[in-house]
């Protein structure tokens, strides 16, 4: 098949136009989500329990309740390297697949690190370096958190360690030379640096690791060396409120192409960039404004929305964190090891679940090969190789172009690009060469994993 150069249309905004606050979706929801608990009390946590993770400022922003949070004019700053991110209509696509639906994409694929997780790690970076914290310490699962916290790290002068799940730390080495390039240091997890890591060692020492995993490590690690915090790329309430700039640019360029979504669709696996594009369009429905319909895309292999049950869980294997009351597959379950790495935890966002428990949100489970025969066709039609990640967002995305055309009728769906995938060419050498293999979702780990729920809430 020949590769169509791109003739899409783009919507830019000036850098005057970079949001200048964060959107707090706490301020317009119906209802409030169950607070996180205390593992040992079972009661709600307060400011003190979080305070040896993370920085005051942060678990300010936790708990705040105003709809706008000022974003620092030194993160504010540093945004300008690379947002605005553009808006496309994604015309060639269309084209392709001759449906009368208008699909576009906000690409956060042009930042420094290649994906939409510099919008949070400046400002945990920024926050850690403003309380006189020198060491950060984190995980990640493909490898887009950890790079895009080197990247912070570097910016704002603060020391970075990576645990970098095992799966991925394999499949992507060039993702950890680029850490390393900007000044992290990054182990595979699980490792032998911690003790928890050394037991999973002791029992598989082939572990191919987790989000869930890694977690844990990252956070012994912080209990064991002073002057260090916890930072993490998603799942917490104050990660997908940094994200909230994509949506916001968003409602503004979708004015500028003069149209309103009717689907709105993200990648969720712990939740970051799908609340970042879809938080602040929700949160005008919720304040008496136009419904959208908004979907989840998750990987059948780890699908928490879809197959999870809505309880009190641990954010993590060794089960030290906070419980928070999530759409979970169990903090016990390591799933399979796909390529979208991102996307390989056992459990959702505490608001993103929220949100599906009170019907605002959909969810749909895609396998991982029919995501990368969409990350192929938009690669070949767009010209922009997506990440394994938001080729689930994509999927969805030319399914429901394909159903507008069915049924005949106009449709406008936007999505969120949230990466792009040049550090992923060996997965897609392997879907190219009819190697890569999907997985079947594994009922009795996942009811093994369950059976271990804490009794709580």
């Amino acid at each position: 098949m020949a590769v169509v150069l791109p003739t899409r249309t783009r919507f830019l905004l000036d850098e005057e136009r970079i949001p200048r606050a964060w959107y707090n979706i706490a301020a317009d929801l119906p209802t409030p989500p169950p607070p996180p608990l205390h593992p040992g009390t079972g009661q709600p946590i307060g400011p003190g329990d979080l305070a040896p993770l993370f920085p005051m400022e942060l678990i300010k922003q936790v708990v705040a309740t105003d709809r706008e949070i000022e974003i620092p004019d030194p993160v504010r700053d540093a945004y300008k390297l690379y947002r605005p991110s553009p808006l496309h209509r994604a015309r060639n696509l269309e084209k392709a697949l001759d449906t009368p639906a208008h699909i576009y994409y906000k690409y956060e694929g042009g930042s420094p690190s290649g994906s939409h997780k510099p919008n949070t790690a400046l400002a945990q970076a920024f926050y850690m370096k403003d309380e006189g914290v020198e060491r950060a310490a984190t995980e990640t699962g493909a490898g887009q958190w950890g790079s895009a916290l080197a990247f912070a790290g570097a910016h704002f002068g603060l020391d970075v360690k990576v645990y970098m799940v095992r799966a991925s730390y394999d499949q992507k080495p060039y993702r950890r030379i680029l850490m390393e390039t900007y000044g992290a240091s990054v182990s595979a997890s699980p490792s032998l640096e911690t003790e928890f890591g050394r037991g999973v060692l002791r029992d598989n020492p082939d572990h191919t690791g987790s989000l869930g995993l890694a977690i844990s490590e990252a956070i012994e690690d912080v209990m064991t060396h002073p002057g260090s915090k916890y930072s993490l790329g998603s799942v917490f309430d104050f990660v997908l409120l940094h994200q909230t700039v994509i949506g916001q640019e968003s409602i503004e360029q979708m004015e500028l192409a003069g149209e309103e979504p009717d689907v709105i669709i993200g990648c969720a696996g712990g939740g970051s960039n799908f609340a970042g594009l879809t938080f602040p369009w929700l949160g005008r429905t919720f304040r008496g404004g136009k419904s959208y319909r908004v979907i989840a895309a998750e990987p059948e292999a780890a699908p928490s929305l879809t197959r999870g049950v809505y309880a009190y869980d641990f954010g993590d294997t060794a089960k030290t964190t906070p419980l928070v009351k999530m759409h979970t597959l169990g903090a016990d379950f390591i799933p399979e090891p796909i390529h979208a790495g991102g996307l390989r935890y056992h459990g959702m966002a505490p608001l993103v679940s929220h949100l599906k428990e009170i019907g605002a949100i959909e969810a749909r489970s895609v396998h991982q090969l029919a995501c990368f025969a969409a990350g192929v066709q938009f690669a070949r039609t767009e010209g922009i190789l997506p990440a394994p990640e938001p080729t689930h967002a994509l999927k969805v995305a030319i399914d429901e172009a394909l159903d507008a055309r069915a049924a005949g009728e106009e449709r406008v769906i936007l999505f969120n690009l949230c990466g792009h995938g040049h550090f992923d060419l060996s997965a897609y050498e392997q879907y190219l060469a009819g190697t890569l293999e999907d997985y079947e979702y594994p009922d009795e780990k996942v009811a093994a994993a369950l059976a271990a729920l804490p009794g709580v809430g």
